[in-house]
Formats: structure tokens, sequence, C-alpha cells
């Protein structure tokens, strides 16, 4: 027997009043708190709380031994050798990356994903094999070991490696950053400067150039800081010679293999504060130029396709 339209809205009057009693943003911003509430908990587990690890031990025997630490002949040798190798691999990225990216979005041509494809190989490729491909080119019994001996050349085991070896997991910082910038600009004002007699080096110099200088100094900023930290490749090509192949990195670990973890996380905290210095520079640079955060976003709309 069917029930009347009336029997069945006094029937369910109750839970509709129920449901008008609750507050639908109610359970949104418990979701919300405690969505924030995981995400503050994870950073605080693996951001602030190994952070804080770091400069209370290097500050555990005082600010002498901490000074002590750092100011130690090698780890000035490994200081200084850091900022060699960074002063080396970072221009020549800088160039290598404003080419190609240039060549990326201002051209169409065959091969340019493919292009693209390379540029994004140090990512998919493992460090430590990155430098193992130096030592078996480059190595006594590499491709090229006869005649590097024969002609007294060192480039495993030496600064050049080094360098090559930072260079190589750095490239594509500088382009990666600067393909998605130049994307969002188009190509009109350089099409305007050229039409308006222009040559190619002044288009590059007053157009292109003050357009995407805070993307270039984005990405100059983040392979600064991958070139100073880089370990595994750096580690398979130096030899770990004491004072004169090891950079930051390598003198953490040996000093930490010594048991000296004082001094250990006394350079660590170095590079610490160099991250955090590089946090604070790319949070200036995206609130400087708020066309970082639109290319940011394409170019992850671009790597979802």
């Amino acid at each position: 027997m069917m029930e009347s339209p009336t029997v069945l809205r006094d029937y369910n009057a109750p839970a509709a009043r129920s449901l008008r009693e609750r507050d639908p943003a109610r359970g949104v911003r418990w979701g919300r708190f405690a969505l924030i509430a995981v995400a503050l908990t994870f950073m605080a587990a693996f951001l602030f709380l190994p952070l804080l690890v770091v400069f209370t031990q290097a500050l555990a025997k005082g600010a002498g031994a901490y000074l002590a630490a750092v100011s130690d002949p090698m780890a000035w040798a490994a200081i200084k050798l850091t900022l060699m190798v960074a002063a080396i691999a970072v221009p020549m990225n800088l160039v290598f990356g404003v080419v190609s990216a240039w060549t990326i979005t201002k051209f169409q041509f065959r091969g340019k994903s493919t292009l693209i494809t390379l540029i994004d190989l140090p990512f998919a490729v493992s460090p430590v094999i990155a430098g193992l491909t130096y030592i078996l080119i480059f190595g006594a019994h590499g491709w090229f070991g006869a005649y590097l001996q024969a002609h007294d050349i060192r480039i495993v085991f030496a600064v050049p490696g080094i360098v090559l070896a930072t260079i190589f997991v750095t490239f594509p910082f500088v382009a990666r950053e600067l393909i998605p910038v130049m994307q969002a600009q188009g190509k009109d004002d350089e099409e305007t400067a050229l039409s308006l007699g222009a040559n190619g080096w002044q288009v590059f110099w007053h157009v292109t150039l003050p357009n995407i200088r805070w993307g270039l100094l984005y990405g100059v900023l983040l392979c600064n800081a991958r070139a100073m930290g880089e370990f595994g490749a750096v580690s398979v090509v130096s030899g770990h010679i004491r004072g004169l192949t090891n950079t930051m990195p390598l003198h953490v670990e040996i000093l930490y293999n010594e048991y000296n973890y004082a001094a250990a996380f006394a350079v660590a905290s170095l590079l610490a504060l160099l991250a955090l210095l590089t946090l604070a520079g790319k949070s200036f640079l995206e609130w400087r130029q708020p066309e970082l955060r639109h290319g940011a976003r394409l170019k992850r709309r671009n790597s979802e396709k």
C-alpha cells in the first residue's frame, strides 16, 4: 500500500531538520585544519628537526670548537674547491640554459622534443651513474685514458672531473626555469623590436634579457645550490684526496667517518645555511616576479600532459 506524500514528508522531516541544522562548512574547516596539521607535522619531522640537530650538534662543544672546525686548513680547502667548482659550473650552465631555452621557445625544428628530453636527462640518471660514466670515459682504463696519461692530463680524481660531473648534474636547472617563462611571454616583443629595425643582439640585450632576468636569477640560484651540495657524482670522480679533491659534502663525510662529529656538523651547518639562503632567495624572487609563479604552473601543466 502506497503512503501519501504528506506521510512521507512527515516521516523525513526529522532527517531534513538535522541536515539543515548541521553546518556544511564545519566539516570543510576540520578537514582543512587536519591537512594543515599533517603538513606541519611532516615538515617538523623531516625538515625543521634535522636542521635543529645540525646546528645543535655543530655548537655542542661551544663556539670555539665550531670556529676551529670551519677554519681548519682542510675545511678551507674544501670550501674553496666548492666555491671554485660552482664558479665554473654555474656560468657555463647559465649560457647553456639561455641558449637552449631561446632555441626551444623561439624556433620550430626537428628534434625539439628530443632536446627537451635530453635536458631532463640528469633528473632521470643517478648522479653515481653519471660519475661512473666519466670514469669509463676519462679513467686510466677508459676510452681516452691512454691518451690522457701519455700527455699527462688528469681528468678524473682531479678538479676537471669534479667540474664536469657538477656541470652534468646541474645543467637542467637554468633551462628548465627559463623555458616556461619564455613560453608564457611569447614572441610579440621580439618580433616588434625586429620590425623596428633592431638586430638579433639588440633584441636579446634590450628585450629578451630584461623580460627573463628574474627567471634567470631563479634558475642560477637553484643551480648554484645544487652545485655546492652535490655529493654522488663528485664522490665517484674525486678520489677523496683530502685537501685536493674534497668538496664540502665529501669533507663532511670524511669527518663523520672519523667520528669527529662536532667538526662534521660544523661544516654541514655551512651547507644548511646555504640551503636556507637559497630558500629565502627563491621566496624573494617569486614575490618579486609574479610571472615566475605563472611559469611554474605552466611547467607543471606541461609535465602532466
